[in-house]
């Protein structure tokens, strides 16, 4: 057996992979990174194996909120890249902090065990093109992503037509001269209806819940980079953003969408215009729930039904780590439960990274986090005083940071936090850890 027993094993090369292996090098810390697919770029390659990629894809932020702070997007990237654009930039990034050395490509790893009690080290599993192989690492840091597992739902009855999960939509040609039913209207949800309403027969949108529609330009600039300048307490700034929604796009209710049942900010907003355009034109039809399934034929819960021929199910994706026990994981709920979404409040050596969302938090809070750990992992080496003192803080009762909001109960939004508090703590750790060490 290969021992590597003072490296860790970092498992993904996506950008949350990236970033940890760009902060893991900057601080020292010896890794072996592992990639199923053959290059850098997690989903954002349309080609990877697990990429949930459709040829239309694009950021939902804007390049200037959403990029790494030392390594800004050229100007000539579109204000909105394309998934490719994206690709490129993650390739671009890991040539420029040399990171491909640290990874083994087309490598998928199988299972990842505690060699014993917390800090022993673990036995990391892993299969390439040459077979199954072993080693011995000091830790385990894992960044495979949060969106490639889908969420597929049960629907009542037997559909005789298509069903598909969005992750498996590649091209909008797929909905030629079909009738089409697209059920769950997040921001994938709308972005494949748009796609579809141009190719489909009929394409219909159906919604269990209302949704709050962000528009990409507000005043000729892209929405994300319009707020933050005044920070405001929340309910001031509902109101405020409430009053801006309602300029810009208007009552998506009398298009036929439902009226969330939640307020601003409780869930993730769906940043997307044409949506609303399209049922303006009568081109989209909306849909509410589905009571049950019979033949090709959809029946409503309003009582209402149509026919289909193909079913696309946008509704989500589920936390999957399926190399290691859920127990190691702290699992509470829909997601596990560690101090600002990475640290295990038992163990040193077991890190995920990137099982976070918060709107507007980009490639740079992620980048944060993975930082967090690096400098961390560093000072418990070290004998660092503060580094003792986060060891403690996460051993202790703690609750994720929301910043006082009451988030929706769902998978989805289980690992949602507030941008400003997660990112208060976060970056107030990095100094503390930074200034210790110097």
């Amino acid at each position: 057996m290969t021992q590597s027993r003072e490296a860790f094993a970092l498992i993904g090369a996506g950008p949350m992979g990236l970033a940890a292996a760009k902060v893991l090098k900057e601080q020292g810390i010896p890794f072996q990174g592992f990639e199923l697919h053959s290059d850098v770029g997690g989903l954002w390659d349309i080609d990877g194996p697990k990429s949930t990629m459709y040829e239309t894809a694009h950021l939902i932020s804007s390049k200037r909120m959403t990029e790494f702070a030392d390594f800004p997007m050229e100007d000539a990237v579109a204000e909105y890249p394309s998934h490719r654009a994206m690709r490129d930039y993650f390739r671009a990034f890991a040539d420029n902090y040399g990171l491909r050395d640290h990874y083994k490509f087309n490598t998928e790893v199988t299972k990842v065990s505690p060699l014993d009690a917390p800090g022993d080290g673990w036995h990391v599993s892993w299969r390439d093109q040459e077979g199954e192989h072993e080693a011995e690492f000091a830790g385990v840091l894992i960044a495979n992503g949060t969106l490639s597992e889908p969420n597929m739902p049960e629907f009542p009855g037997t559909f005789d037509g298509e069903l598909i999960h969005a992750s498996e939509y590649r091209y909008p040609s797929q909905f030629d001269g079909k009738r089409v039913l697209v059920v769950g209207a997040g921001n994938s949800g709308c972005d494949i209806a748009v796609d579809a309403i141009h190719h489909a027969e009929l394409c219909d949108l159906s919604m269990r819940r209302g949704y709050y529609f962000v528009p990409k330009y507000v005043f000729g600039k892209p929405a994300d980079t319009m707020g933050g300048m005044i920070r405001l307490p929340m309910w001031l700034k509902r109101k405020v953003d409430s009053l801006i929604l309602g300029w810009f796009v208007g009552d998506p209710q009398k298009y036929g969408f439902p009226k969330p049942d939640y307020k601003l900010y409780e869930s993730h907003p769906v940043v997307n215009s044409l949506v609303l355009y399209h049922a303006g034109h009568g081109d989209l039809r909306i849909q509410p729930d589905i009571d049950k399934i019979d033949g090709k034929t959809v029946h409503f819960k309003d009582g209402s039904s149509e026919d289909y021929d193909m079913i696309l199910a946008a509704t989500g994706y589920k936390l999957h780590y399926p190399f290691i026990d859920p127990k190691l994981l702290n699992w509470q709920g829909d997601a596990p439960h560690l101090y600002l979404n990475s640290m295990h409040p038992e163990r040193d050596d077991l890190f995920v990274l990137g099982m976070i969302e918060a709107t507007g938090l980009g490639w740079q809070g992620r980048h944060e986090q993975a930082e967090m750990v690096a400098r961390y992992i560093k000072g418990i080496r070290n004998g660092c005083p503060v580094a003792s003192e986060l060891k403690v803080k996460k051993q202790e009762n703690y609750e994720r940071a929301t910043g006082g909001m009451n988030y929706l109960k769902l998978a989805r939004m289980a690992y949602y936090v507030d941008k400003a508090t997660y990112r208060k703590a976060v970056t107030g750790w990095i100094e503390r850890l930074r200034k210790a060490a110097t």
